[in-house]
C-alpha cells in the first residue's frame, strides 16, 4: 500500500512557503538541509507519513511545523493533532468542550488546570490554600467566597490529572478558560460559560450577605444596590463605592 499525498493536489501549491518573498526558483544547495521548499522527497509532503510525525510533537514543535509549508499547516492544525498534543503531557483521557479562542491551546501548562470545588456551608477560604486560589478565582478579598457556589483550585500534583477527563469552561470568575477536573464526576450542568448572573434564590441571598458585610450595610442597601446592578455583585461594589465618594464630598457623609 503507497503512501502518498492527494492526487488532486498540485505539488507546487502544496510545499510552497506561507510567505513567499520571490517568485524566482530557488537554487539548491547539495549540503542545505531537506525540506519541503527544497527537496521533491514525498515523504514531506504526505498528509498520512506527517501525522505519524507529528504525533510525536509537542504544541510548541506543532505550532513551529505549521509555519513551515501549507501542507505541514493543515496537518499540523487538525483538530484533533492539537488535542492530543494538548493532553499528551499529562495522560489525559479526555478533554471536552471547545474553547471561544483557539489561543487556547498554545499553551497547556499546569497553570491551564484547575479542579473544581464546591463551597460547603460554613467554608471559609482560610480553610483553603489562600493566595493562589484567591489569584486564579480573581478575589480581592475573602469575602468573595460568599458569592460563589464553587471555586476553582489550582492542581499542584500533576499525577491527579493522569486518566482524567477535563472540561473547558470559561469561568467569569477567574475572567478566563480553563480545563476543570471535577473529582467527583462530572458537571451538573452543561460545560460552558458559568453565568454571571445570580439565576437562584439561595445564591441571591448568598451575595447580599456578602455585599453587607462587604459594605457594612443593611438587608435593603444591600438588595437595592444588587438589583440596580442586575445582579453583578461586582457592578453593585462599585456604585456603592461611587455613591460613598460622592456623599463625602459633598460633606453628606
Amino acid at each position: 500500500m503507497s503512501c502518498c499525498c492527494d492526487e488532486n493536489d498540485d505539488e507546487s501549491t502544496l510545499t510552497s512557503p506561507l510567505n513567499s518573498f520571490s517568485s524566482n526558483p530557488i537554487l539548491i544547495d547539495s549540503t542545505a538541509t531537506i525540506s519541503p521548499m527544497n527537496s521533491h522527497f514525498a515523504a514531506l509532503t504526505c498528509r498520512d507519513t506527517l501525522r505519524l510525525i507529528f504525533e510525536k510533537l509537542s504544541l510548541a514543535d506543532l505550532a513551529r511545523a505549521s509555519c513551515v509549508c501549507k501542507t505541514w499547516n493543515a496537518v499540523a492544525s487538525d483538530d484533533n493533532m492539537v488535542v492530543e498534543a494538548f493532553k499528551a503531557p499529562w495522560k489525559l483521557l479526555d478533554v471536552v468542550g471547545t474553547p471561544s479562542s483557539r489561543s487556547f491551546w498554545r499553551d497547556n501548562g499546569i497553570g491551564k488546570f484547575a479542579i473544581s470545588h464546591r463551597i460547603l456551608r460554613g467554608e471559609t477560604v482560610a480553610s483553603l490554600a489562600v493566595t493562589d486560589i484567591k489569584r486564579l478565582n480573581n478575589m480581592m478579598s475573602d469575602h468573595g467566597i460568599y458569592s460563589r457556589e464553587r471555586l476553582l483550585i489550582p492542581v499542584s500534583n500533576p499525577d491527579i490529572l493522569i486518566n482524567g477527563t477535563c472540561y473547558i469552561e470559561l469561568d467569569t470568575y477567574a475572567k478566563r478558560e480553563v480545563a476543570v477536573l471535577y473529582l467527583d464526576g462530572k458537571p451538573e450542568s452543561k460545560p460552558g460559560t458559568l453565568l454571571n448572573r445570580v439565576t437562584s434564590d439561595r445564591g441571591k441571598r448568598r451575595v447580599i450577605d456578602s455585599l453587607k458585610r462587604s459594605m457594612h450595610v443593611d438587608d435593603g442597601t444591600a438588595q437595592y444596590y444588587l438589583s440596580i446592578s442586575n445582579g453583578d455583585p461586582r457592578a453593585a461594589l462599585s456604585q456603592f463605592s461611587s455613591d460613598l465618594r460622592w456623599e463625602r464630598q459633598t460633606g453628606l457623609a
